[in-house]
C-alpha cells in the first residue's frame, strides 16, 4: 500500500497508448470490490425469503466479506511489496471472481457466508495493489488525475452499489434474484484477467518489509471472536460461549499489542505500528474512522431491512431511495478539496456532528416520504467528510511510515462497519422483533447511530484542533515529483 508521498522504485511511467487501459482496469478492480460492500444490502430481503436467513446469518453475509477484507488489507499490501503488485493483483482478483461465482451459486446460507469471507479475501489481496501501481505508473499532472479518478470511483461504488443492487434483484433475469448482485462479478473478473497480463507492466520493484504471520495469526481470532457472539448473540439467547468468545477476544487484543511489540523490537515490521500509533493526532484520527464508519455501515444495512420492511418498497424502489444519500455523500468526498485548506480540518466535527443530528430524527420521520429521503440526504452529507480524516490524520505521519499508516486506518475503517453492522444491526432486528414493526426499531437505531456519530465527532475535534507539523517527508506533503496528491481513504 504504497503511499502517494513514498518515494518508490519501479517500472517507468506508462505512455499515453497503455495508460489507459491500465487505469482503466485498475480502477474497474477497485471498483468491484467496492461495490461488493454495499451491492449486497438491497439483496438482504429478498436473500432471506428465498434461502430462509436468519438476522443473524444476514449480518454474516455483510460482515463476513468486510472482516475479511479488514483483516487482510495490510497484509495483502505487504504481499505486494515482496511479491510483486502485478502477481498480486491479478491473483487477488482470480480469487475474487471465483469466489463471486461461488456465491451466486450458493445453495444455503452457511456456504453463502464461507465464500463471501473467500470473497473479502480476494479483495485485499487486490485492492491495495492498486494505488501502488497507480503510483508507480504515472507521474505530474497524470498521477493527479489517476488519483483524482481513483477518488471518484471509491465514492461512486458507494452510490453505485445501492442502486444497482435494487435493479439487479428487481430484474430477476432467469429467476435468478438475488445471485445477480454477485455473479455481475464474473464476466468483468474475466475479462480483467484476461487483460490485465499484457496491460499491468512487468518490473523489478522493490523487495521491502515482510509479512507478520504471528500477529495476524492472532488478530484475526480476535476480531472474529468480538463480533461473532454480537451477531448470533440475540437469536441464541446469549449463551455462556458467547460470553466467553467476548472474553477470549479481550485477552487476544491484549496478546496481539504484546506480539507486535516483542515483533517490532526484534526489527520485523508488524501490522500495527506503535511509531504510527505515536504519531501526532494519528490516535484521534482512528476513533473518528472506527465511530464513523461504524454508524454509516449499521446506517445503510438498518436503512434497507426498513424500507423492504414496513414501508414496503420493492428491492428497486428501495435502491433508487438512496439515491439522495449517496450522491449527497459523494458530493463532499469529492469537491471538499476545492475550498479553502483553512476550512479542510474543521469540516470532520461539524459533519459527523450534521450527521449525528440528523440520526436524531430517523425515528420521528421513519413513516417515510420525502422527509425521510431529505433526512437521509442530510446524514450522507455530513457523512461525506470521511476522506477528509485519511489526510488530516496522516499529514503528521513520516513518509517512511505513511503506508503502514494508511493499511491502519483503511482497516480500522472496515472493522468499524463490521462492528457497527454487528452491534446496531442486532439492536435493530431485536427491536423489530420484539415491536413487531421496522418502524419501532427506528427509534431506538437513530439513537445509537447518533450516539456513534457523535464519538466521531468529538474524536475529530481532537484532530482538527491540532495545528499540523510538515515536517519533510510527512505523508500528506508532496509527491517525488513536487505536486501535492490527496491522501485517498475508502469510505464503502
Amino acid at each position: 500500500m504504497t503511499s502517494p508521498t513514498e518515494r518508490t522504485k519501479g517500472p517507468r511511467p506508462s505512455t499515453a497508448r497503455s495508460a489507459g487501459p491500465m487505469l482503466a482496469l485498475l480502477l474497474l478492480g477497485q471498483f468491484m470490490a467496492i461495490l461488493d460492500v454495499n451491492i449486497v444490502n438491497v439483496a438482504l430481503p429478498t436473500l432471506r425469503a428465498d434461502l430462509h436467513a436468519s438476522g443473524a446469518s444476514l449480518q454474516l453475509v455483510v460482515a463476513g466479506y468486510v472482516i475479511a477484507y479488514a483483516v487482510l488489507l495490510i497484509t495483502g499490501a505487504r504481499l505486494g511489496d515482496l511479491m510483486g503488485h502485478r502477481r498480486v493483483f491479478l491473483g487477488g482478483l482470480a480469487v475474487f471472481t471465483l469466489a463471486s461465482l461461488a456465491c451466486g451459486l450458493a445453495p444455503t446460507t452457511g456456504f453463502l457466508i464461507v465464500v463471501r469471507f473467500l470473497q473479502g479475501f480476494g479483495a485485499a489481496l487486490m485492492t491495495p495493489q492498486v494505488m501502488s501501481l497507480l503510483q508507480r505508473g504515472f507521474q505530474g499532472p497524470a498521477r493527479a488525475r489517476a488519483l483524482s479518478l481513483y477518488a471518484m470511483v471509491i465514492a461512486g461504488g458507494v452510490v453505485v452499489g445501492q442502486v444497482l443492487g435494487g435493479l439487479l434483484v428487481s430484474a430477476d433475469l432467469f429467476g435468478s434474484g438475488w445471485r445477480l448482485v454477485f455473479l455481475v462479478n464474473v464476466p468483468i473478473g474475466v475479462a480483467l484477467l484476461a487483460a490485465g497480463p499484457r496491460v499491468l507492466p512487468r518490473a523489478d520493484e522493490d523487495r521491502r518489509g515482510g509479512l507478520d504471520p504471528v500477529g495476524l495469526a492472532v488478530l484475526s481470532p480476535a476480531l472474529l471472536l468480538l463480533v461473532v457472539p454480537l451477531i448470533l448473540g440475540h437469536e441464541l439467547g446469549w449463551p455462556a460461549w458467547g460470553w466467553a468468545a467476548l472474553a477470549a477476544s479481550a485477552v487476544l487484543f491484549a496478546v496481539f499489542a504484546l506480539v507486535e511489540r516483542r515483533f517490532a523490537a526484534r526489527g520485523g515490521r508488524p501490522l500495527v505500528s506503535g511509531r504510527v500509533l505515536r504519531a501526532p493526532g494519528v490516535l484521534g484520527g482512528v476513533a473518528t474512522l472506527m465511530f464513523g464508519p461504524s454508524s454509516w455501515g449499521a446506517f445503510l444495512f438498518t436503512t434497507t431491512l426498513h424500507l423492504q420492511g414496513d414501508l414496503g418498497m420493492s428491492p428497486r424502489e428501495s435502491g433508487m431511495a438512496f439515491v439522495p444519500c449517496v450522491l449527497a455523500f459523494a458530493l463532499v468526498s469529492l469537491y471538499w478539496q476545492r475550498l479553502p485548506a483553512r476550512w479542510h480540518r474543521p469540516m470532520v466535527p461539524i459533519g459527523f456532528g450534521v450527521a449525528a443530528l440528523g440520526y436524531l430524527w430517523i425515528g420521528p420521520l421513519a413513516s417515510g416520504g420525502a422527509p425521510y429521503l431529505a433526512l437521509t440526504a442530510v446524514i450522507g452529507l455530513g457523512l461525506g467528510v470521511m476522506p477528509i480524516v485519511m489526510t488530516t490524520t496522516l499529514e503528521n505521519v513520516p513518509g517512511e511510515e505513511a503506508a503502514d499508516a494508511s493499511g491502519l486506518l483503511l482497516t480500522v475503517m472496515q472493522v468499524g462497519q463490521v462492528l457497527g453492522v454487528a452491534t446496531v444491526g442486532t439492536l435493530f432486528l431485536v427491536q423489530a422483533q420484539d415491536g413487531g414493526s421496522t418502524r419501532h426499531a427506528e427509534y431506538a437505531t437513530g439513537w445509537s447511530l447518533t450516539a456513534l456519530a457523535a464519538v466521531a465527532a468529538l474524536a475529530a475535534l481532537t484532530v482538527s484542533l491540532r495545528r499540523p507539523v510538515r515536517a519533510a517527508g510527512s505523508a500528506g506533503a508532496r509527491t517525488d515529483d513536487g505536486e501535492r496528491v490527496p491522501v485517498v481513504a475508502e469510505t464503502g
